[in-house]
């Protein structure tokens, strides 16, 4: 079984902080998550000030070392329930997802990217004792442009192509759009790593604070979660900053 690596890094702000960690762990910055010790605080006119500090853990290998495949297990809850993804036919998916797919095909090729190097598929997206969810999936080579730190692009893209599609349809369409695999695996280290944060929040005896997720992620871990009977979750905070707690039970 693969041990978790955990590092607490000071800085003068949280992603000043979150990339000093990555450095050290030698990980990217999709293989960890960073539970918030410490928010920043200005002072006033330097008194009082305070920096922050944060608390990252991951799963994975070093970049200097080759990661082997492996099956995630907690003491608790056993082998983790983990994604599958099968690619979909045209006979079982909507029209919706067949004219998303056709504008994503569009938009990507716009962007530069040839149709022979880069293709988009239907594919279904499953966790058990959940609906399965169809993705539409860019697969290629060189397609980190598409995704953007921290899938910022990504979102974007999937914004775009929803908008372009539901003009066509003249109704509102909704899908998932993937590049490269790149959700399906943040969901696999997010199944492991909060796993491995909820047997800390049990072992210290308190909450632990995540950092700030976006809507999807955060149902990842409450999913991953939902099982266990020594933690529950809670989201907290507004917007962009709102975040996950893992909160042991208590006897």
């Amino acid at each position: 079984m693969v041990e978790n690596r955990t590092v607490e890094i000071t800085a003068a702000t949280i992603e000043e902080a979150i990339e000093e960690g990555l450095e050290k762990l030698q990980v990217s910055r999709e293989s960890v998550i960073v539970e918030i010790v410490e928010e920043p605080r200005g002072g006033f006119l330097g008194v009082g000030s305070k920096e922050a500090t944060v608390r990252m853990t991951t799963a994975a290998r070093p970049r200097s070392e080759i990661e082997s495949h492996h099956k995630a297990k907690t003491p608790e809850s056993g082998e983790i329930a983990m994604p599958t993804v099968r690619y979909a036919d045209d006979d079982e998916i909507s029209n919706d997802l067949k004219v998303g797919r056709d504008k994503l095909r569009e938009i990507v090729h716009l962007m530069g990217y040839d149709e022979v190097d880069v293709i988009v598929e239907v594919s279904e997206y499953n966790i058990e004792d959940e609906d399965a969810t169809y993705v539409l999936q860019v697969r290629g080579e060189e397609l980190n442009r598409l995704i953007g730190r921290r899938g910022d692009t990504l979102a974007a893209l999937q914004y775009i192509t929803r908008l372009v599609a539901s003009r066509d349809l003249q109704r509102r369409s909704n899908f998932v759009i993937d590049v490269g695999g790149y959700k399906s695996k943040r969901s696999m280290q997010l199944f492991q790593l909060a796993n491995r944060m909820a047997n800390q929040a049990v072992e210290r005896g308190r909450t632990v604070k995540l950092e700030p997720m976006p809507p999807h992620e955060r149902r990842i871990i409450h999913m991953a979660l939902k099982n266990r009977g020594d933690v529950r979750t809670n989201s907290v905070g507004e917007g962009k900053y709102r975040k996950v707690t893992i909160i042991p039970r208590k006897n």
